[in-house]
């Protein structure tokens, strides 16, 4: 069956060549599917450069809206897929992930599935789960470095030993002052990454939450707070440096200490493809290995 209706954008990581070896796997795939076929071209550059790899009726892109695809797929991880989540925006284009890299959470399609999950994908056998992501402003305007996140947004201590003072308002009422190396606000699909990692809990997607989970604080006392998402966090910061780092989904940029960071829901969400649709719970065994002998 040919499905010559469906566009389909590919992106992928374009640093370690060893993650990508199943690249050639997706295109030809696609190609015997008969889709049509766009690139983000970087990683189109990437793949000529580094594959055995034909292009020929392959368009590339550098900006997704130009290509007009119906569905994007993220080859690489979490990480790649977040980058891909990045340029979709929102466009409203499903992402549907192949993990080439460790965990993946939200890239869960593994390597020697892609066949059968192309074909699905192709077939229209798949469902779709809307995650919500953040509003990043800065002074009162949104951020033009990056504007939203689907993961989460953290403010850093920047080049300096000291710690940063982080006073955080919800809704313009007091919360507190945060002394720590920095401060993480994440959505439920960003709380099993950075977040978990500093002892944030876990969120199930559709919960309607966000975490806000200060990186090592100085006070023990100190813990996780889980907030509606329909609230608005302001940050103000002061640093012994004068600057920190704002950290978009691992994108970070240096800001004065007078910038005010406004952190509020996204006007869209971003649309994750599932092939096998596994409940959150299932997901979290498998990638976290809940009962699993870790002696073996």
């Amino acid at each position: 069956m040919k499905y010559s209706h469906l566009k389909i954008a590919l992106f992928g990581n374009i640093y370690q060549t060893s993650k990508n070896q199943y690249v050639a796997n997706v295109i030809n795939k696609l190609k015997s599917l008969d889709v049509k076929i766009c690139m983000e071209e970087r990683f189109a550059a990437f793949v000529l450069q580094n594959f055995d790899i034909q292009l020929d009726n392959v368009e590339t892109f550098s900006q997704l809206k130009r290509c007009s695809a119906d569905v994007a797929i993220s080859i690489g991880g979490d990480g790649t897929f977040l980058g891909t989540a990045a340029m979709v925006g929102s466009s409203n284009i499903p992402i549907l992930g192949i993990n080439t890299g460790r965990l993946g959470f939200l890239a869960d399609v593994s390597p020697e599935a892609i066949d059968t999950s192309l074909q699905k994908l192709c077939e229209g056998d798949y469902v779709v789960e809307k995650r919500k992501a953040l509003a990043v402003m800065k002074d009162g305007v949104l951020s033009s470095f990056h504007p939203y996140a689907l993961n989460e947004v953290a403010v850093l201590k920047h080049d300096n030993s000291s710690l940063i003072e982080i006073a955080t308002y919800i809704n313009d009422n007091y919360l507190t002052t945060y002394l720590a190396d920095g401060l993480i606000v994440s959505t439920p699909t960003g709380s099993t990454g950075y977040s978990l990692s500093v002892g944030g809990p876990i969120l199930v997607p559709q919960s309607g939450t966000f975490c806000i989970a200060p990186i090592a604080p100085h006070s023990l006392s100190v813990r996780p707070v889980v907030v509606r998402d329909d609230v608005d966090i302001r940050l103000e910061v002061h640093s012994r440096t004068q600057k920190f780092l704002l950290a978009c989904d691992g994108r970070s940029e240096s800001l004065p200490n007078s910038t005010v960071i406004s952190i509020q829901c996204a006007p869209h969400t971003i649309k994750v493809i599932k092939i096998e649709h596994k409940h959150f719970f299932e997901t979290l065994r498998d990638k976290l290995m809940w009962g699993a002998d870790q002696r073996y």
